[in-house]
């Protein structure tokens, strides 16, 4: 194991025991291509902490603060069987018009992708699928760029001469994405997808962990058929059944996600499911627990 990813685990283990206990029991069977990327990553993301005046230390108590806010809506969500947050506009005041919740928040799930398998499983999947359409793309469009992990990898895999956009409605997660990628060649846009007028389809569009933060997720992704080229290829994830701080739209059920991905007149290319605990998802979904579903999409014939 890293020794920086041992050095988190452990402090972890000092502030939250149970929830280490945890994470060491899903990183067991991580395998070695996981160790090798998160080293790679951890690396990486220390010196991004070190350049803006940060540390290590920083990024695990806002990963143990994401954590906590899970919990929390969890512990609703058992009682309820709804997410506490309705409308978006109750969404975006309180928390992406607010500078220090989106702060912790997205050093917390940058964190994530790394110490949660199945986000770490989904970007792998991600990040093995795309070259595939390397030669093919000549412009990229991100929506909601949050931490900027898919871009960066984006940018590593996709040949030059790509121009790269990426799109978000939070001023806090605009100038986190900048500066983890610090990268000439991303345009960077605060702005609403409503109200984007780019005057130009893409290739490609990358949209992860967006559908469950709208109140009409079919609508979004007909936004992104309008905005995709004829030949284009979309890549979305969401999860079913997963209450945080600011998820509106709950999903029950993978089935669900591809009916409003068919009613939006998109067709499935290549997907996975995964889900956050060790038990099937057929149980997953019986017990209400959360699976992250990830897909690459393209306009139907």
């Amino acid at each position: 194991m890293d020794p920086l990813l041992r050095q988190i685990i452990a402090q972890i283990d000092l502030r939250n025991p149970v929830h280490a206990k945890k994470l060491k029991k899903n990183l067991d069977g991580a395998g070695d291509e996981y160790f090798a990327r998160a080293a790679l990553f951890l690396n990486r993301y220390e010196k991004f902490t070190r350049g803006i005046g940060k540390n290590l230390d920083y990024g695990i108590e806002c990963y143990l603060r994401v954590v906590a806010d899970v919990m929390h809506e969890q512990m609703r969500f058992i009682t309820t069987g709804e997410y506490s947050s309705k409308s978006f506009e109750d969404v975006q005041r309180r928390v992406y018009d607010n500078p220090g919740v989106m702060e912790y928040y997205m050093h917390g799930l940058m964190l994530s992708h790394f110490l949660w398998l199945h986000h770490y499983k989904v970007l792998s999947f991600f990040i093995r699928t795309l070259p595939r359409y390397r030669g093919r793309v000549s412009n990229y469009l991100e929506i909601g760029g949050g931490h900027g992990l898919y871009i960066s990898e984006a940018l590593e895999v996709l040949s030059n001469g790509v121009s790269f956009e990426v799109l978000d409605i939070s001023e806090s997660s605009l100038a986190m994405a900048r500066q983890f990628v610090d990268d000439r060649k991303v345009c960077f846009i605060l702005g609403d997808i409503y109200s984007f007028e780019p005057g130009k389809r893409y290739d490609f569009i990358t949209m992860g962990e967006v559908l469950e933060h709208v109140e009409n997720p079919l609508g979004l992704l007909v936004r992104l058929h309008d905005l995709l080229s004829n030949q284009g290829h979309l890549f979305i994830t969401a999860p079913t059944n997963a209450p945080a701080i600011d998820h509106i739209y709950l999903f029950r059920s993978v089935e669900e996600i591809r009916g409003v991905i068919r009613a939006a007149g998109l067709e499935i290319v290549d997907e996975i499911s995964l889900c956050a605990e060790a038990v099937s998802l057929e149980k997953a979904e019986r017990l209400k627990l959360t699976v992250i579903y990830g897909a690459f999409l393209k306009k139907a014939s």
